[in-house]
């Protein structure tokens, strides 16, 4: 009399499949996690490095001023003290430079 049921083999190659699948999908999610990171680390920088003109041209200042103090107001769902969604710092900069990401450099540095 025979019993219904899965056969070692079958178990394993059903396991195999998965384990293949798996190491395919997993390094394109980390690489699509990263990415996504860097992106809006990009945008946050873009923010603020906008920020700082217009205040700079409201203001009338000219270069080498740092305004980190007073960007608040004119950064929305963003402030000065938000941190990189890769785990860095942002260093704000002085008007006339280029804000910057510990983790992933300035928006110069992007397509590097």
């Amino acid at each position: 009399m025979r019993k219904s049921g899965f056969t070692l083999v079958e178990i394993m190659i059903v396991v195999a499949i998965i384990g293949l699948l798996a190491a395919i999908a997993i390094p394109n999610f980390i690489r699509a996690r990263e990415q996504t990171q860097k992106n809006s680390c990009l945008n946050n920088l873009r923010q603020f490095d906008s920020a700082v003109q217009q205040y700079a041209l409201e203001a009338g200042l000219g270069t080498g001023v740092d305004v980190t103090a007073a960007l608040d107001p004119y950064l929305t769902n963003l402030t000065t003290s938000s941190a990189c969604p890769g785990g860095g710092t942002y260093t704000i900069g002085a008007t006339g430079t280029a804000s910057s990401c510990s983790t992933h450099g300035s928006v110069s540095t992007f397509n590097e």
